[in-house]
């Protein structure tokens, strides 16, 4: 065991985060920590760290046990270093060496002669190279570069950068030093979907163990072996990912209700013997007996699903134009960063859009963009009857710390009541006096829940979402989508949640190369596309390299109609022979014509395949591909027989010389 709770109670003020739990972190375990919001999982590492002491029982760790803990209070952590020296930091035994091994250098220039010098500088070196401390430079760039940093931005003080890419440092910093158990809380709120493809690679092939706090289902199904559910103040726990623990725990509640009704089954008929024989003489001594028994019987609790379901519902309040949003010829820069360049794209009544991609590829000012309160170059015309509503994140930094929640709605300017703000702010979990708590006292989950219903209460048509899902939980996340799906008006959304993007999006936006790439489906057709794409440029290496071993082989033979035939002999057999021959040359020529033809067809269609009108429409997507698809068939068959043709030419030519 590396670490764990043994009969472990703790209360947080007033509250029970957990009572009698125990739990052991063992070696290769990947763990994902799950509850719902406000349940008390941060809560809970701290315990595990000794950040908190528990008011019962036991934190243990195994004495040579390394700890590497990430979590939100990190960000108060500032410095001028760059970010590259801030991830050096992990490597601390590495860096004194390197003092010791420059200042024993200067005292060998002056003193050459001296061989203490010389051995222990020696023995440093050594001690350098066990450590692999020559690479640790390379190994911080690669852990940065991983994490979506350029090499321009490495030597940038730490300080310049925002809250999620200073977290992403001190990631990298975590991930350099290697600790026995790694504790990750909530670390994809801060990454793009391609960080997190890269954390996902790293930490499956990471040697400790590791811990993680996450509402990201993809990330948990691909990351984890087990699941451990803080629910009901207690501890549950599941060997398997997240799917696994969703079934198994259903299979659970269903066996706890049967065995729940059959207890109480049994209670009712014994108590209906106690009711009727304890006052017989006669029966009253074994009318007590299963009275004791019944006091005795550890009693099955009822089940009582525990979630609080926020109500989320997105109300329009008139219908606009066809077109909500115009972008014609946009193009934005920020100093010699180009975000996009010369490109247009439009947003339609219905459109419900997935804005993705990776951090630094201007997703959010897109967004800006979009929602006019970002300066470009070029023209935006918004719709007509357009109402739109805008939640971002930095909206909950924006949130007026010293005002009530109630305080903050009234600002929204919904001209609602007092009582109908309340209302709505019952159904995110904000009922009675909860209304009347400053901004500065909520966690990050019910400072979002207060945007969001910001957001709603415009009863907008229009909505531009950038990361909603960042500290709901899974279930929130899912009852967001819900209502999502339900919503009658149209919107654009930032997000790295491959389940809520999956759930919600009809169409998908993508910057490449500069451009706004639109794609005409869902994400997972979206996935399923790049994946073709990425086959067919793998077919298209394959057959390249094949075509010019063909040239090659066409180069060093003749080619066969330049071949003039003498004839040995006049006899009808050899004439016989000499027309066949001319017959096949023929045909020879006839399919290096066909397969030039089949080769530019099939040339064409793989352009067409790339053409941005054809692969941002499914339907003439699949068109084209199963052109391409035969066009490509086409040629191997005209290939093959070519081949089988050039040899019985070859073979005539042969009889026919004699």
């Amino acid at each position: 065991m590396l670490i764990g709770l043994q009969n472990v109670t703790f209360e947080f003020g007033a509250r029970v985060i957990v009572s009698d739990a125990t739990w052991h972190i063992q070696p290769g375990d990947r763990i994902g920590l799950i509850g719902y919001n406000g349940t008390g999982k941060s809560t809970l590492l701290k315990v595990l760290v000794g950040e908190y002491a528990p008011s019962a029982g036991t934190v243990e760790k195994g004495r040579d046990t390394t700890i590497g803990y990430l979590h939100q209070d990190l960000l108060s952590f500032d410095t001028n270093e760059s970010i590259t020296e801030v991830a050096l930091g992990a490597f601390e035994k590495v860096r004194k060496l390197e003092k010791e091994i420059e200042e024993l250098g200067k005292q060998l220039e002056k003193d050459h002669e001296n061989e203490e010098l010389l051995i222990k500088y020696t023995d440093a070196l050594h001690e350098m190279d066990v450590l692999d401390g020559y690479n640790i430079h390379y190994k911080a760039e690669e852990v940065l570069h991983g994490l979506g940093f350029s090499n321009e931005v490495l030597n940038k003080p730490y300080k310049q950068f925002s809250g999620g890419w200073r977290m992403r440092v001190l990631l990298a910093k975590m991930i350099l030093q290697a600790p026995d158990v790694l504790l990750l809380d909530e670390p994809t709120n801060h990454l793009d979907l391609p960080s997190i493809e890269w954390l996902e690679k790293y930490l499956i092939n990471y040697k400790g163990s590791v811990v993680i706090v996450s509402h990201d289902k993809f990330f948990l199904n691909r990351m984890v072996n087990k699941i451990v559910e803080l629910y009901q103040r207690q501890l549950h726990i599941y060997s398997g990912n997240y799917d696994y623990y969703q079934k198994e725990k259903d299979i659970r509640i269903e066996m706890q209700q049967r065995a729940f009704e059959n207890q109480q089954d049994y209670i009712r008929q014994q108590e209906r013997f106690i009711e009727r024989f304890k006052a017989k003489a006669s029966k009253a001594a074994q009318a007590q007996s299963v009275q004791k028994r019944l006091d005795k019987l550890d009693v099955i609790e009822d089940v009582q699903i525990e979630r609080p379901d926020i109500r989320i519902n997105f109300l329009v309040d008139k219908t606009p134009g066809r077109v909500l949003v115009s972008l014609k010829d946009i193009s934005k820069k920020f100093g010699d960063l180009t975000i996009v360049d010369d490109t247009s794209a439009e947003i339609d009544r219905g459109d419900k859009i997935a804005l993705i991609g990776a951090n630094g590829k201007g997703k959010s000012t897109v967004l800006r963009i979009v929602g006019g309160t970002e300066p470009f170059e070029g023209k935006r015309v918004w719709g007509h009857n357009v109402d739109e509503s805008f939640y971002a994140q930095h909206q909950l930094e924006a949130l007026n710390l010293n005002n009530t929640i109630l305080d903050e709605m009234k600002g929204a300017g919904s001209q609602k009541t007092e009582m109908e703000l309340r209302s709505l702010l019952g159904g995110f979990l904000f009922g009675g006096d909860d209304v009347e708590k400053k901004i500065k006292v909520l966690s990050g989950g019910e400072k979002a829940r207060v945007a969001l219903a910001k957001t709603i209460v415009s009863k907008a048509n229009f909505l531009l979402l950038d990361e909603p899902t960042n500290h709901l939980d899974m279930h929130s996340v899912e009852l967001l989508a819900d209502a999502l799906n339900k919503y009658q008006g149209s919107y654009i959304l930032v997000s790295h949640d491959r389940f809520f993007i999956s759930k919600t999006a009809n169409k998908i936006w993508e910057i490449v190369d500069h451009k706004i790439k639109e794609f005409k489906g869902t994400y997972d057709e979206w996935v399923q596309w790049n994946e073709r794409m990425a086959r067919l440029e793998a077919e298209k290496k394959s057959e390249n390299g094949k075509q010019k071993t063909e040239n090659v082989k066409k180069e060093e033979v003749k080619p066969v109609q330049t071949v003039q035939v003498k004839p040995v002999n006049n006899s009808p057999v050899n004439r016989e022979l000499q027309r066949e021959l001319q017959k096949q040359q023929r045909r020879l020529i006839q399919l290096e014509e066909e397969i030039s033809k089949a080769s530019s067809e099939r040339d064409r269609l793989e352009r067409a395949l790339a053409a941005p009108e054809n692969y941002a429409d499914k339907n003439k997507f699949v068109v084209v591909e199963n052109d391409y698809k035969k066009a490509h068939q086409k040629l191997q068959s005209l290939n093959k027989e070519y081949e089988t043709l050039f040899e019985k030419v070859m073979e005539l030519e042969m009889q026919v010389a004699g």
